[in-house]
């Protein structure tokens, strides 16, 4: 199955996907280095949920990937991260309040 799949990809859609990744990365990169910017934040925490939706799609809807730990490390990444992303947005937010009430 899988050497099937191999043939299956173009150039094209290898390059898109290098393309997404690369965006993905810079968009995740400048979070890391501007981390209080809420639209940065929640555009990357999107990002893991995109990355989740398409790797979870390619196994139960389109049946293209199988659960191998070259499909698991994806999911494992993504998951963990909108966890702690999520977490993490939970103090922006008490610090956003708590900064608020120091102006007022």
């Amino acid at each position: 199955m899988c050497s099937l799949l191999l043939y299956a990809v173009n150039g094209l859609q290898a390059r898109t996907f290098g393309v997404w990744t690369l965006l993905s990365s810079v968009i995740r990169c400048l979070c890391a280095i501007d981390i209080r910017n809420r639209t940065l934040y929640h555009i990357t925490l999107f990002t893991f949920f995109l990355a989740l939706a398409h790797f979870l799609s390619e196994v139960f809807i389109y049946h293209t990937a199988a659960l191998t730990i070259g499909v698991m490390a994806p999911l494992m990444v993504a998951s963990f991260s909108i966890m702690g992303m999520l977490i993490g947005l939970q103090y922006l937010e008490v610090e956003a309040l708590s900064q608020n009430k120091k102006k007022n």
